[in-house]
């Protein structure tokens, strides 16, 4: 067991040190902590240590329990052979007495070595919570007084030395040394002391076992020789004539010997007085005689009773008449004669209870043994009955001798353990010189363990002594566990000085690693604002060379002039582009780009989108599209210039790497995409309409086109592998599929970073820096989503991304967004049905339609679309069931197919039928591209107008309004006011500190015929700007020396509020719309604009359109008033 222990510890040690060792390699820090975790591992081996100890030591235990109750039950079985069950009962209840007190003694040693090793435990304790605190006070100290915690301008970085910083190292690994070494001797001398224990413990349990064992059996045979005593006196004394005689009592006391396993014969001897002899010995026909010596020494070998001499005259005699077989010699010997049984005879009538002699040589045997008597009496005594009562009650006497020698040695043959242990027995009853009754003479060998032995005599005292045969073993478990643990503290102790160079390696490359971070750090820092100054002040005359390329094209030039104009404003264009992307990507990693929170409508934002690659798409032939879900609110609180701005990244992707086929942008909740097995899974039920067109189901795309697995672009994001809580939050997932050339499978593992592209050829092929997806997923990673994608070479690629905005409500939008739901309110009520065989570009087509409030009906079969509207126009009266509108694709069922579908109902309208000639349906077609010779044909074919993709809210009002005659009537004939005509007159105030961007806002602001005076200082605006003035509206540049934008227009509304306050009129109210002017519209911050005062930005040099839609809001009722 002990070399298990050994081996179980340094097992387990050994591999908590290589773990260490493999975590110090690992980390710097676990340095620190390096005494801690060794201490651990020592904690954790003597744990094992101890719990294998014990379990030793109990299953030992058993085991030695088991031995000695096989002993006993062997002995039992063997030797007495029981055949009554008396005397089964008997016996079985005093082997159950022997187990109890085994049970005990064995608990309370276990508990005993228990509590023994307690103190150990906390010892071991003890020394790792002080291991535990040394290493805190170091950690504190390197923390509180380190070079690294002083004040950053003090701060310099300073090469440690390593033979200070190692030093408390090599104290502890000394320290350890020393505590292992000591740990390894108490091993040794707790584990010797545990072997001794143990050893003492077995010999004081076998001795035990063996005096309890020799005093059970000898209390079976007292009881048996008093009960002889008493049917002795029942049937010899107590019968006239008696009941026993010589051959009776030999006989019986044969029979009955099992039961006195330990007596070597039973006499009777009768009481005779003096006056009795003569009588007596006439009687039995021998004389009485006395023994031989009457100090009983040992006789002769030819010892003969008939050889006795007489027994002398005295007043009472104790001759046997009976006897056992075994003793037969001794029939007409008087007992008295003999010193020591004429003590016992005497001791035995008064007490009346049985008494033993000292050790003495049996007659004839000459063996040294021991008399047992009991007095038979004539009749029952009282309890209280005197001595003298009992000496007078008295008739004989009944003696049983023992051969201690013989019986303990045949008890012992029993025994399987004999040869361990070497017994003796002794009387002891004079405690100075006691006699020996059994065993050798041997000298001391060790441990001896003396087991008292209660024969049952009170005046008599026995104990067996028990001493091991063999002097004890060499501890070699101690030793060889000791020696482990020096070992593994010499192991400990190398692996730990190995550890210490590590960790001063580790140390120096970490100072060396911190000091090249932070220079790479400031290099980063350097690099963006940098890039950030750069590009700011590049985009500064960049809008100036934009502005007066502007300017240049309203002058009278030539066709070579002015293509080289455009030439150079596409250039300048494209250089502000591109230096836009540079200032995103700067400011986002310096950490320096903040989302603004605002309202804005989903949908707008993605028909702006479309609005932006429309002319390249319809140039291209290629399909564009959107479907928002009906699911996903129609306002969201967000940011909406990033949100577009990552969408046109990747649509512009799209339109640039797709020649043919289409590109489609759905929008859905992250929810009702975890239901749907694909996100056009609710496209695909008309599998059936599918299949009687001839058309291939698994090509159900936009454009027929096959596409890539879109669901594995988003299946691995976070958010779909965890469960949603409920919350404000509306989590979006925006795709965009194409079926363009595809990523090569080598370049997708890098294609999100910076300035990396597929391949080298790329940049010549398709233009671009390989900057966009990079901003994009930062700038989704910035609004609490994840971007992904799946691309085949030749296929196509799917791009998606989630993001995460607030719901929003309509009344958050102001009121020009809400221009477009007057137009919507024309077409509320009507009906329309969607022809087209491609499903997925039906519903495309159904859900714009349906965002103007026209119900709307679907075939995908020419059958059953003529069928529909057949049955509508044959409806009569009924105007319900009648279609307002017939939208049909142009490529509906193949190419030029829709053409071929309107002339078909054309053909039924000249056959005759009146109802449907009345009743026929406006027929729009929607085609992808147009060529102007094309329309003659389409509207010979009889639609009334043409719809050109991609399709948009703003264009299908338009269209549908033309073509159906609807809208208000009262303002048809109104003219839209130009920006000319909102500008002509008013008075404007340019401020910007750079003399070129005034010039071009002065030019361009002049154009449309305001009257525009400029200012290059927020100082002078402030002037100017006082009430009371003629300025209808104010242009501030947010950046300028002394006084930024934003501060002039602070301290200009609040000269306007104190003005307010002192007028108090409703009729006069100061308040001059102050437009921001920024070089970046992406960079412009609502919020903070808003909070200064400003009534909103436009973008430099000035766009036409934003500039109108910034001044329309101020200008254009006034020139409403005018047209009117």
């Amino acid at each position: 067991m002990k070399p298990l222990v050994s081996s179980s510890g340094a097992v387990f040690f050994l591999s908590s040190i290589s773990q260490i060792r493999f975590l110090v390699s690992m980390n710097r820090k676990s340095g620190r902590f390096l005494p801690l975790l060794v201490l651990s591992c020592v904690l954790g081996s003597f744990c094992i240590f101890f719990h294998v100890q014990n379990d030793g030591m109990f299953r030992r235990k058993e085991r030695i329990i088991m031995v000695l109750w096989k002993e006993k039950v062997q002995f039992v079985e063997e030797k007495l052979n029981l055949k009554s069950q008396a005397a089964a009962k008997r016996f079985s209840y005093s082997d159950q007495v022997c187990v109890s007190i085994l049970n005990f003694v064995e608990s309370t040693n276990f508990d005993g070595e228990h509590t023994q090793n307690l103190p150990n435990f906390w010892i071991v304790c003890s020394m790792l919570i002080g291991v535990v605190l040394i290493s805190k006070v170091i950690f504190c100290y390197r923390t509180f007084f380190s070079p690294s915690n002083m004040p950053e301008q003090k701060q310099q970085y300073v090469q440690p030395n390593p033979k200070s910083r190692g030093r408390w190292r090599k104290r502890i690994l000394i320290m350890g040394f020393f505590l292992g070494i000591s740990i390894s001797v108490w091993i040794y001398f707790s584990m010797n002391a545990n072997i001794v224990a143990r050893r003492k413990e077995t010999l004081t349990n076998m001795c035990d076992e063996r005096a309890r064992m020799l005093q059970d059996q000898f209390n079976v045979s007292l009881n048996h020789v008093r009960a002889l005593a008493i049917l002795i006196s029942t049937f010899h004394h107590g019968k006239n004539p008696s009941a026993i005689n010589q051959k009776t009592f030999a006989e019986y006391t044969a029979r009955t010997a099992f039961e006195r396993p330990l007596t070597g014969g039973v006499a009777y001897a009768l009481k005779v007085t003096h006056f009795e002899r003569e009588q007596f010995e006439k009687e039995r026909g021998w004389r009485i005689k006395k023994m031989e010596t009457e100090d009983q020494s040992s006789v002769k070998d030819d010892y003969a009773p008939e050889n006795l001499d007489s027994s002398p005259p005295q007043e009472e005699y104790a001759p046997v008449i009976f006897t056992q077989d075994t003793v037969s010699h001794i029939v007409s010997v008087d007992m008295m004669s003999g010193k020591e049984d004429r003590k016992n005879i005497l001791r035995a009538r008064a007490s009346g209870k049985g008494v033993l002699t000292s050790p003495f040589k049996l007659l004839k045997s000459n063996k040294l043994g021991v008399v047992l008597t009991f007095a038979v009496y004539k009749h029952d005594l009282l309890p209280i009955a005197t001595p003298q009562d009992r000496i007078d009650a008295t008739v004989g006497y009944l003696g049983a001798s023992f051969d201690i020698a013989s019986l303990v040695e045949k008890l012992l043959q029993q025994l399987a353990s004999k040869q361990i242990i070497i017994v003796n027995v002794y009387d002891t009853t004079n405690f100075s010189f006691p006699i020996t009754m059994y065993g050798p003479d041997v000298f001391d060998r060790g441990e001896v363990h003396i087991s008292t032995v209660d024969f049952g005599d009170p005046m008599r005292s026995h104990s067996m002594h028990c001493r091991f045969k063999h002097g004890p073993p060499p501890p070699w478990s101690a030793i060889t566990t000791a020696l482990g643990v020096a070992v593994i503290v010499l192991l400990v102790g190398h692996i730990f000085n190995a550890a210490i160079n590590r960790i001063e390696k580790v140390e120096d490359d970490y100072h060396e690693m911190r000091e090249l971070k932070v220079r790479a750090e400031a290099a980063d820092v350097a690099k963006s604002q940098f890039l950030a100054t750069v590009s700011h002040e590049i985009r500064t005359p960049m809008n100036g060379v934009l502005g007066m390329l502007q300017m240049l094209f309203d002058t009278d030039l030539d066709s070579t002039q002015q293509d080289f104009a455009m030439t150079a404003q596409a250039s300048g264009k494209a250089l502000i582009s591109l230096i836009n992307e540079v200032l995103d990507h700067a400011k986002i990693e310096s950490g320096r780009l903040e989302l603004e929170v605002v309202p804005f409508d989903v949908r707008i934002i993605l028909d702006n989108v479309l609005s932006i690659f429309s002319d390249k798409s319809q140039a291209k032939g290629i399909e564009l599209a959107v479907h928002i879900s009906n699911k996903v609110p129609q306002i969201l609180i967000g940011d909406p210039g990033r949100f577009r701005q990552v969408i046109t990244n990747l649509v512009g992707n799209s339109v640039k790497f797709t020649e043919e086929g289409h590109i489609f942008v759905s929008v859905h909740l992250i929810e009702e995409t975890k239901k749907l097995v694909d996100i056009r899974h609710h496209f695909l039920n008309r599998r059936k309409d599918l299949v009687e067109n001839d058309m291939d189901v698994l090509h159900d795309t936009l454009s027929g086109f096959c596409v890539v697995d879109g669901r594995k672009s988003w299946e691995n994001f976070v958010i779909f592998k965890s469960e949603i809580e409920a919350t404000d939050t509306i989590n979006i997932l925006v795709t965009v599929e194409d079926t363009g050339v595809g990523i090569p499978r080598d370049a997708q593992n890098h294609i999100f970073m910076p300035f990396m592209q597929a391949d080298s050829s790329t940049s010549r092929t398709y233009g671009g820096t390989g900057i966009g997806l990079s901003i994009s997923k930062c700038l989704v990673d910035l609004m609490g989503g994840e971007i992904g994608f799946v691309s085949e070479p030749g296929v196509g690629s799917t791009f998606s991304f989630t993001v995460m905005f607030n719901e929003g409500w309509t009344s958050l939008i102001d009121m020009k967004r809400q221009q477009s739901e007057i137009s919507v309110l024309d077409f509320r009520g009507m009906r329309g049905l969607v022809v087209d065989g491609r499903g997925i570009r039906a519903d495309v087509a159904k859900y714009h339609l349906q965002r103007l409030g026209i119900e709307v009906e679907v075939s995908t079969n020419p059958k059953s679309a003529l069928s529909k509207i057949v049955d509508a126009c044959s409806s009569g009266s009924n105007a319900t069931a009648l279609f307002d509108m017939v939208l049909v694709d142009k490529d509906a069922w193949g190419e030029q197919s829709g053409l071929a579908f309107a002339r078909t109902v054309i053909e039924l309208e000249r056959n005759g039928r009146p109802k449907l000639r009345k009743n026929i349906p406006k027929m729009l077609l929607l085609t992808t591209s147009l060529i102007p010779s094309d329309v003659d044909d389409i509207k010979s074919a009889g639609y009334v107008d043409i719809i050109v993709k991609p399709l948009r809210l703003s264009m299908m009002i338009a269209c549908l309004q033309k073509a159906l005659g609807v809208g208000d009537r009262r303002n048809s004939d109104v003219v839209k006011p130009t920006l000319k005509s909102l500008l002509n007159g008013k008075q404007i105030l340019v401020v910007d500190d750079n003399l070129v961007n005034l010039k071009v806002a002065a030019g361009a602001l002049k154009k449309f015929g305001a009257i525009v005076r400029c200012a290059e200082r927020g100082k002078v605006a402030i002037e100017l700007l006082k009430p009371p003035h003629k300025f209808d509206a104010c242009f501030m540049d947010v950046q300028m020396p002394e006084m930024d934008g934003f501060e002039a227009t602070k301290q200009i509304r609040n000269i306007e509020q104190k003005i307010n306050e002192l007028i108090n009129s409703r009729d006069e109210h100061w308040h001059i719309p102050i437009l921001a002017m920024t070089a970046d519209v992406f960079q412009a911050n609502h919020d903070e604009y808003v909070r200064c005062g400003m009534d909103g930005y436009v973008s430099k040099p000035f766009e036409i359109e934003q500039l109108y839609s910034s001044v329309a809001q101020f200008f254009e009722s006034d020139s409403a008033a005018k047209v009117s």
